[in-house]
């Protein structure tokens, strides 16, 4: 069965439609969604069999995960992640924006997503459709970025239609926000207490927070 297509408005995203992705992540539904710098595939952090259908359709195991999560506003981060003083000055600053930030994590975090690592990315985008979604659900969705590996060079799709295409079969929702970028969000490790480090430059300038 192919995904729907869902079109919030992200200026001012309607209830209903909300709640209806919302009861699709709840029942371990996929779905394909806007953020302020690339569409991004997700589900609910906290659903076990969702979590490893992921896993399956990027063709990894659940220990070898190197997913984000996408959390509502600077206070829900604390519950999942330890944040030195030096990442939650920079983190003030930043978010919600285009970056992720790698952060020591804690016992709260899903046990499917905690690996030997000890490290979560977590992203706060500037963007209403995702934010909300994670309001209404109580919890984190994970964010792993739509992307097509075409002869080695990394492309982000931004049209829906292109976006349906290619992943119609893969997850149940496709939410049409309207247009995103291409560039993907800057990565920050902030598990010093002392620097932070770039791990990956993208949308978000390092120079703005330095």
């Amino acid at each position: 069965m192919a995904a729907e297509i869902v079109e919030i408005v992200p200026e001012n995203p309607d209830d209903r439609k909300i709640d209806y992705i919302v009861n699709c992540l709840k029942s371990g539904g996929l779905i394909i969604y806007p953020t302020d710098t690339v569409y991004s595939m997700g589900c609910d952090s906290s659903n076990v069999k969702a979590v490893e259908r992921l896993c399956r359709l990027k063709n990894i195991k659940p220990v070898q995960n190197k997913f984000s999560i996408v959390c509502h506003d600077l206070s829900d981060i604390s519950k999942y992640a330890k944040v030195p003083n030096i990442a939650f000055r920079i983190m003030k600053r930043i978010l919600p924006g285009p970056y992720t930030v790698i952060l020591p994590s804690t016992g709260d975090l899903p046990k499917i997503l905690q690996t030997n690592r000890k490290t979560i990315g977590i992203r706060v985008p500037d963007h209403n459709i995702p934010r909300r979604i994670i309001e209404a659900l109580g919890h984190p969705i994970i964010t792993t970025s739509v992307k097509d590996d075409i002869d080695d060079i990394i492309e982000y799709p931004n049209e829906i239609e292109e976006i349906f295409d290619q992943n119609q079969h893969k997850v149940d929702i496709i939410i049409d926000g309207g247009w995103c970028g291409i560039i993907p969000s800057t990565i920050l490790d902030c598990t010093s207490e002392t620097e932070i480090n770039v791990i990956r430059e993208g949308l978000g300038e390092f120079e703005e927070v330095g």
